[in-house]
């Protein structure tokens, strides 16, 4: 196959990499199983310009993009566009999506894993008409990411830490947003902190990973406010991977989602795979099963045939 990859030098990992011998030993992997590989070293500013370059390339089979989880989403999003294979190398902090796919953190280790990797058709969604892998939020999520970019971190120990201060902010300031949603056509009207709807049903682990990204389903969660007390258990419920057993989450599987927020306020936002945007009056949130070719290694536990 012929790859393209485009690396944000501006995330996480890639900052503190030796991009030559990077580079040398993943053009290794690839080559020594008959691929081709092209890079584009780019930054933050320049990814997505990049991204949608590469992705419109005739020469490109695969779009292979190393960042965090806003330039991971950006790519599956032109991927998809394009009918290119997304492959994944995970270099942000929390790397979800890569965690999904069951690609190794470690970078090296994750061209290695690629190199050998089949290409497998995954669920990505849409929050009206914009692509998302990971999740849609609105409330406490949104929130927590505009009081996180505060503090300054440069690793994921930092970026945990941050997520702290950020909370310890949101216990006497919760949201209460007036929303109605309709889910596969029922209908749910009242007052919630937090509404956040992912590309497939979240696991049982502290992070918000999908184990199984080809389900078909959009996993839906609310959350009604609490009292400071409330708040504190259902942090401490989400961080050791009991968020299930709170009695102030509700969870739902759909294939669509319709919400309206009733108490709209356009200075508001939401986070779409963590990047924050103006938070509309109504969204329309759609599952597109099978729709993303991705590059991932194929779990032991699983028998999901490849393209």
């Amino acid at each position: 196959m012929r790859i393209i990859a485009v690396l944000n030098s501006q995330s996480g990992t890639l900052r503190t990499t030796d991009m030559d011998a990077f580079i040398a030993d993943a053009t290794t992997a690839f080559e020594a199983r008959g691929h081709s590989l092209k890079y584009v070293l780019t930054d933050g500013d320049g990814i997505v310009a990049a991204l949608q370059e590469a992705a419109e390339d005739s020469s490109c089979d695969v779009l292979l993009a190393g960042g965090g989880d806003g330039t991971i989403s950006t790519a599956a999003a032109f991927a998809w566009q394009n009918n290119r294979v997304l492959g994944v190398l995970p270099a942000g902090t929390m790397n979800l999506f890569a965690r999904s796919l069951n690609i190794p953190q470690n970078i090296t280790a994750a061209a290695e894993a690629l190199a050998q990797a089949e290409i497998h058709a995954v669920d990505i969604g849409t929050c009206n008409g914009q692509a998302f892998v990971h999740q849609v939020a609105v409330g406490l999520h949104p929130m927590l990411v505009k009081h996180r970019e505060k503090y300054s971190y440069a690793s994921r120990l930092g970026k945990i830490w941050a997520n702290f201060r950020a909370m310890g902010q949101l216990l006497t300031n919760v949201p209460r947003i007036k929303a109605e949603a309709i889910i596969d056509g029922k209908q749910i009207r009242g007052v919630f902190s937090a509404i956040a709807v992912s590309n497939n049903p979240y696991g049982d682990s502290a992070l918000p990973v999908a184990p199984d990204v080809q389900t078909g389903h959009l996993g839906f969660y609310l959350a009604k406010p609490l009292p400071v007390s409330g708040m504190i258990k259902l942090f401490w419920d989400i961080l050791r991977g009991q968020w299930r057993s709170n009695l102030a989450i509700a969870e739902e599987h759909a294939r669509s989602v319709q919400l309206k927020m009733l108490n709209h306020k356009p200075h508001k936002y939401m986070s779409l795979d963590g990047e924050l945007l103006p938070l509309p009056k109504e969204l329309d949130i759609r599952i597109h099963p099978a729709a993303l070719k991705v590059l991932a290694p194929l779990r032991k536990d699983t028998d999901i045939s490849p393209v």
